[in-house]
Order: C-alpha cells, then sequence, then structure tokens
C-alpha cells in the first residue's frame, strides 16, 4: 500500500543529529566497498566523501533542535500524502467516472501514477548522489503539488490522467529525498529509527487512502479534494522546505555542469522504456486486454529487449562509466543487498493486499460503505506501524536484523494463511486476529532493507543502495496488486456468469469494478451464492500474501548473521 535514496552526500551519515556530538561509525570505517576501482580513482572518491562529510557537518552542527523537528515534520508529512495517493483514487474512481463517463480509461489512473514512479525511482537515486538533495526535493514536491493541482481541477479524464503522471513522477522525488536527506543528516545507528519513521508514515499513508477518499466521497467536498488536500499540506510546509531544509550536496566541489555530463543518458532512455513498457503489460494484462491478447504480448517482449538491452549497457558501461553508471550492477551480485531487495518487495505486497482487498470484502458481503469498510483496516493498520517503529528502535539499540526476517515473515505467513480461511459467516473478531498477526508480521520488516542496505555499503554508495531497495519497493506493489486484482476479476467474473447465466461479461466486470447496477438486479435467492463465490475470489489474494510471506522466510536462512549501526563514541553513546 506502498512504493523509494541517498546521496554521496549520504558520506555524512556519520554525522549525527543536532545534539549529539563526537561520534564516528565504526561500521563505515571498516565495511570494504562493493565495488573495486583504481587507485586514482578511489583517491579522487576519498577527496569528495572527505570534503562531503565536512560539508554535511557544518550544515549538521546549524541545526537546532526546534528547526530538526520542523523539517522532520514537514518532510514526513509530505511521504504521508504521496503514499496516500496510492491509494486514495481506488475508492474516489466511482465518482470520477461518473464525472466524465470514460470507464474504458480508468485504468490509467492508477498505470500513470505507477509509470511515474517507478519509471523514475533509479534516476531520482542517481540526481541525489550527484547534486543538492534540497533542491531536488523542492523540485519533487512541485511535481507532486503541480500534479495534485491538476487532478483535482482537471476538466476531463485525460488531463487527470496527466496530473496522476506528474504526482507519479513528483512523489518518487519525493520520496527519495525525504529517504536521501534523513540518511545525510543522522548517525547509522539513529538511521533505523527514522528509518522506521519513514515506513510508520507510508504505512499510515497507504491504508488510510481508503479512509480518506471514502470521507471526501461521502462529505459535500467531493472527489476533487482527494488531490486539494496535497496543496493545502504543501502550502503549509513550504516555508520549511525553503528556508529551514539544509543543503545536501554529495559533490560540493563539482560544478553542476560538469556533473550534469556525468548522467548515463543512454541508461537513463532504456530504463525508462524497459519499466514503462513493463508496467503498462502488468496492468492491462486480464483488464483492458487479454493476457494472451497481441498487445500485451508486444508490451512484454518489448520491456523484455529493453531490459535486456539495459543490462549489456549497464554491465559493459557503454556511454557511461562503473562509477557513474546508473543502475548499481554489483549489488545484484551482492547476496544480502538482493535478498533485502526482494524482501521489501515482498513485504510491500503484504502491506497492499490486505488494504486493497479487505474492504472489498466488507463491501460486497457486508454492504459497507468505502468509509465504513476502511475503518475495519485499524487493526491491520495500528499493529503494522507500532511494529515498524519498534522494529527501527530495537535495531538501533542493539544492531541485530537478522531475527526480524526470520520472525516477521512466520507471523505474517500464519496471518494470511488464516486470512485464506475466510468466508461468509466469519466475525469481525476474527478477521481482527487474522489481520493483526499478519500486520505484526509485516512490520517487522517491511522497512528495515533500507538502514540494512544502507549500511552494508560503503558512504559513496549509499544513495545508490537506497535508490536499489526503492526500485524493489515501488515495483513490487505494481506487480502485486496487478496479478492479484487480475486473479479476482477473472475469478469472480467466471463464477458470477456461472450462477447467473443471462448475465454478459460487461456486466459483471462492471460490477465488480463498482460502476452500474448490476449487483441491485440479482435475485434474492442468488445474492447468497455470489457472496460466497466474491468471498472465495477476494480469498486469491491471501494465496499471494502466503506466497510473499514465505519467500522472506526462505531468503532469511541466506542472510548474513551480522551486527550494524553501531556507533562508537569517546563518551558513549
Amino acid at each position: 500500500m506502498a512504493i523509494a535514496k541517498e546521496p554521496v552526500a549520504t558520506k555524512p551519515n556519520m554525522n549525527e543529529l543536532p545534539n549529539v556530538e563526537g561520534l564516528t561509525t565504526v561500521t563505515e570505517r571498516e565495511k570494504g566497498s562493493t565495488d573495486s576501482s583504481d587507485s586514482d580513482s578511489a583517491s579522487k572518491d576519498g577527496e569528495s566523501e572527505q570534503a562531503s562529510k565536512q560539508a554535511i557537518e557544518n550544515s549538521r552542527r546549524q541545526i537546532g533542535t526546534i528547526r530538526w523537528i520542523l523539517v522532520v515534520i514537514a518532510t514526513l508529512s509530505s511521504l504521508f500524502f504521496f503514499s496516500l495517493d496510492n491509494t486514495i483514487v481506488a475508492v474516489v474512481q466511482p465518482q470520477i467516472v461518473e464525472r466524465f463517463g470514460t470507464l474504458e480509461k480508468l485504468p490509467w489512473l492508477v498505470v500513470a501514477y505507477c509509470l511515474g514512479s517507478v519509471c523514475m525511482a533509479s534516476i531520482w537515486g542517481r540526481l541525489f548522489s550527484l547534486f543538492d538533495g534540497k533542491i531536488l526535493y523542492i523540485v519533487g514536491v512541485f511535481l507532486f503539488e503541480a500534479g495534485s493541482a491538476l487532478c483535482g481541477a482537471a476538466p476531463a479524464m485525460n488531463v487527470l490522467i496527466v496530473g496522476r503522471t506528474l504526482c507519479g513522477v513528483g512523489g518518487s522525488g519525493m520520496y527519495v529525498g525525504v529517504l536521501s536527506l534523513l540518511t545525510a543528516f543522522t548517525t547509522e545507528r539513529e538511521r533505523p529509527m527514522y528509518i522506521g519513521m519513514t515506513g510508520i508514515v507510508w504505512g499510515l499513508g497507504t491504508a488510510l487512502g481508503p479512509i480518506v477518499g471514502g470521507a471526501f466521497t461521502s462529505s459535500s467536498a467531493g472527489w476533487r479534494w482527494a488531490f486539494y488536500i496535497n496543496l493545502v499540506i504543501g502550502g503549509l510546509c513550504a516555508p520549511v522546505y525553503l528556508f529551514l531544509l539544509p543543503t545536501s550536496k554529495p559533490r560540493p566541489n563539482e560544478s553542476s555542469k560538469s556533473l550534469w555530463k556525468t548522467l548515463d543518458w543512454a541508461g537513463i532512455v532504456l530504463s525508462i522504456g524497459a519499466f514503462l513498457t513493463g508496467t503498462m503489460a502488468i496492468n492491462f494484462g486480464g483488464v483492458i486486454y487479454p493476457w494472451h491478447s497481441g498487445q500485451v504480448i508486444v508490451l512484454f517482449v518489448l520491456s523484455g529487449l529493453l531490459f535486456i538491452a539495459f543490462a549489456i549497457q549497464q554491465t559493459q558501461t557503454w556511454f557511461t562509466s562503473r562509477e557513474f553508471r546508473l543502475f548499481p550492477v554489483q549489488f545484484v551480485t551482492n547476496k544480502d543487498l538482493s535478498i533485502l531487495f526482494a524482501s521489501i518487495g515482498a513485504g510491500t505486497a503484504l502491506i497492499f493486499l490486505p488494504i486493497y482487498f479487505l474492504p472489498l470484502y466488507y463491501q460486497y458481503v457486508h454492504g459497507l460503505s468505502a468509509l465504513e469498510a476502511g475503518v475495519k483496516l485499524l487493526p491491520f493498520i495500528i499493529t503494522m506501524v507500532v511494529t515498524v517503529f519498534v522494529n527501527g528502535g530495537v535495531m538501533s539499540k542493539t544492531g541485530v536484523y537478522w531475527p526480524w526476517y526470520v520472525v516477521g515473515p512466520t507471523l505474517a505467513l500464519i496471518g494470511n494463511a488464516l486470512m485464506y480461511t475466510i468466508d461468509v459467516g466469519t466475525s469481525d473478531a476474527k478477521i481482527y486476529g487474522y489481520t493483526i498477526l499478519a500486520g505484526i508480521g509485516t512490520g517487522c520488516f517491511v522497512q528495515a532493507s533500507f538502514p540494512v542496505a544502507q549500511a552494508l555499503v560503503k558512504p559513496s554508495e549509499v544513495a545508490w543502495a537506497t535508490g536499489f531497495i526503492t526500485i524493489g519497493q515501488l515495483a513490487a506493489g505494481t506487480i502485486a496488486m496487478s496479478i492479484a486484482n487480475t486473479l479476482f476479476i477473472n475469478k469472480a467474473t467466471h463464477d458470477i456468469m456461472a450462477l447467473l447465466p443471462g448475465s454478459t461479461t460487461d456486466e459483471v466486470m462492471a460490477g465488480i469494478s463498482g460502476y452500474g447496477p448490476f449487483f441491485q438486479s440479482i435475485p434474492t435467492s442468488k445474492i447468497g451464492a455470489v457472496n460466497e463465490a466474491l468471498v472465495k475470489s477476494i480469498n486469491q489474494a491471501w494465496i499471494l500474501a502466503m506466497a510473499a510471506a514465505a519467500l522472506v522466510l526462505v531468503l532469511s536462512m541466506f542472510l548474513k548473521r551480522q551486527k550494524l549501526f553501531l556507533d562508537v563514541a569517546a563518551g558513549g553513546a
């Protein structure tokens, strides 16, 4: 309920919060590079990192406690609304269709947002490793707010789609920016706690999307305020972004002109094309076009070819260099980083699936409104958020991370297996218990990959590592929801049509999607059977969730057992 990079400036991550003095980070001094380079390059990197560290150190010492609190609150608020936008559209879609009457374009509201965020994740990560993080973050905020304004005032569906794309692009930049800036101004020991905060905010925004959207659609404000609300909060936080947010320059001694020349433009073009076609194929397959249709097959083939071309270009460093290539190829061969990549993707799926499909159960079976159904998610949301916070705090204190990847997926697997047993007559108490178990399990590891990955690489690669992990997080939500939605729609349509022989595919699919009077016309004698068919179809999502939890559990067996985030100070931390 989702999809998000530290610049070389992240090197200053060795620095501390404004009220902490004189700590040095043993893990950062001792850890080795994930990629080798020649001595001249290493020397230049060392000088650049030292200058970067000193620049951030000087900036950090100017940040008072009140200023720091305001900066943290303001930046986390932007992350909240980015994650809110992931799910808020799900409940305002019927009103949008009613306003514009273009049902065939509806999937683009989700696709456009995913395209903007997923395609730009690695690019934002590279930019934050080169340029001033403050400026880039403000650019991301501006694009997100501009997209929100466009969505709120959209006179037509096409304009709304463009606005959603801008929101995705800007939101991805905000997410990368929040992670980059928080990493740049915290130590490795403190970082898990702050990264945990981003997980809490991300989870809250994703989970509250249906509730907030339902509140707007049920009130006189209307669906447009689901987008306008971003402008209000953005305006309130703007002074903090402009005047209080510290600068974070990873390469302070190099000009912007020279840095622009180092960008891997060939990699950028290939990666955007690969993610663009792949995301469209995943989202259109089984919804707009059949999976075996020519359109979907062509998109998958193009995506595959572009990914192969991108892999070759990055590996052979054509039109770029090892230092400035877009994708951190060396991370793919690093066992622990690859496991963290897969784990955060699976964790994201474990958040999105309950947030999307549990409210459907209550709306279809119990006839609740979008707002009422969203409230039923609170046990899952609260336990997941609390566990994320505990996870960050405990990892900060102990430096131990491996057990979280064992206990967490085990509980998530049990919780989602129990969810699979839900039927029409299952009580709320049982469902709450199942979701609490799943929420605790998911919260144990869903955001842990960021601080762990950052601690496993050398300081100059932290931005890359954050971008790498963010791609897994943002892409996983898109893939998981597309697969789950396809399974749900196809099974529900097939089973309902078998129960109601006179119905057409278009009528059933429109009814399942929340449009038209289809369900109101079902004979009373058939309602029970239709509800059972819907519940069985929804339960397909829990199979996917169980697979995601099982994957993390298996992969955890191969994680290195070690302690991280341990700072040593003369006077103690």
